[in-house]
């Protein structure tokens, strides 16, 4: 069994524990966020499920998004106006984001606890976690800027 086929039998296992009937059209989904590395948008799960879920709605793929974050499966990531978008990594990591192409990548860098801890202290605020985002330009549009010049 492969990584991605464990992690998908432990998420169906978690669903089914907390009462969620396991669709094909939501098995796909999981599937599909499990075997992505992109966070896609929920546009872009409809559009790559639609041919083999004819009638599936976009509505239904963000009504599957929306159990699957209550549940703990995933989580939204929501940058300024853009669609959100999805991440099955529900590890303390970062992201960083190209500015050029919006391509979201993963990097671990151990978590800034003490930078919680500060700002509970000067702020007197209970601290429920932190984002940190880097922003840059990837090795593909790097390379297409640098094919224009």
């Amino acid at each position: 069994m492969t990584v991605s086929e464990h992690m998908l039998q432990e998420a169906v296992e978690r669903l089914k524990s907390s009462g969620v009937r396991i669709t094909p059209q939501r098995h796909a989904v999981l599937e599909f966020l499990l075997n992505s590395e992109t966070h896609p948008t929920a546009d872009d799960i409809y559009k790559a499920l639609e041919g083999k879920f004819p009638n599936m709605s976009v509505a239904t793929v963000y009504n599957n998004l929306r159990v699957f974050r209550e549940i703990g499966l995933v989580r939204e990531l929501t940058y300024g106006d853009s669609s959100s978008r999805f991440d099955c990594n529900t590890s303390k990591h970062y992201h960083i984001i190209c500015e050029s192409c919006g391509k979201i990548v993963d990097f671990h860098y151990p978590s800034l606890d003490e930078v919680e801890s500060l700002a509970e202290q000067i702020t007197g605020f209970d601290v429920t976690h932190h984002r940190l985002e880097v922003y840059g330009v990837c090795q593909e549009c790097k390379k297409e800027k640098q094919q224009i010049i």
